[in-house]
């Protein structure tokens, strides 16, 4: 796991920026699961990257 900010930056942006836009017209049939999964996916990512500077 890299421990560079930018990197660990880029990545969580990467997976947010595949959340649908809650705003839009057809918010009414947006993915939850698929939101919460994305979500999941960023939190352990930044837990992962907290984990590997604390070492």
């Amino acid at each position: 796991m890299t421990t560079d900010p930018e990197q660990i930056r880029a990545r969580v942006a990467a997976l947010l920026a595949e959340l649908p836009d809650p705003a839009a017209d057809d918010a009414e049939h947006v993915d939850v699961d698929g939101i919460a999964a994305r979500l999941e996916e960023a939190h352990d990512l930044l837990v992962r990257a907290l984990e590997s500077v604390e070492r």
